[in-house]
Formats: C-alpha cells, structure tokens, sequence
C-alpha cells in the first residue's frame, strides 16, 4: 500500500516494502503484477463512477476467487500480509507517535 501521492509501483521494478508495524520487518521486491485497488466512486456531491451495481459485484465475486483459500477458512485462518511503502510506513508512525498517550514518571 501507498499514500495517494506517491507514483505506482511498476511491474518487475525494486521497490522497497515494509511490515507496517514491526520496523526489522523490510524487503525489497519486484512485482510482476500491479493492480490498482483504489477507484473513486462518490466525490464532488455526487457518483462519480460510471461502474454499475451488477459490475461491482462481479469484481467483488473475481477477487474473492483469486484469494488463497487458507486465507479465507473461518478456522484458523492464515494471516493475509500486507505491506507498506516507506512513505506510508513514516506517516503511520508519525501518526502513532504523535497520538500515543505520554506516561509520567514521578
């Protein structure tokens, strides 16, 4: 995942990922497959999209297919991972830290 702000990622070019929580946790990668997952659908008072109902639902239906099956067993499933770009992983923490509560040693 990326702020909305930085460019996509391009396929079979290095791009550095980053576990967004645990720091240790970095690699680099090379997709061979980039798929944009945000598409805007309601802004400036109104649709936006010109995606119908029946067109979603369908997309919906495709992902689910292509998603792991241990990822998708209501026992015990496998934890889907998720990483981060630097940018994002920055901002979250900067988030983090600026929102955690600050104890007080007397």
């Amino acid at each position: 995942m990326q702020t909305p702000d930085e460019p996509p990622p391009q396929a079979g070019v290095r791009v550095l990922c980053r576990h967004p929580f645990e720091e240790s946790k970095r690699a680099y990668v090379r997709p061979h497959k980039v798929e944009e997952l945000y598409h805007r659908v309601w802004g400036d008072g109104g649709s936006c999209a010109s995606v119908t109902l029946e067109g979603s639902r369908k997309y919906v239906e495709e992902s689910l297919q292509r998603l792991r099956p241990d990822h998708k067993r209501s026992l015990n499933p496998t934890p889907y991972k998720v990483s981060v770009s630097d940018k994002l992983y920055q901002f979250i923490h900067k988030l983090w830290l600026e929102n955690a509560p600050i104890g007080e040693l007397s």
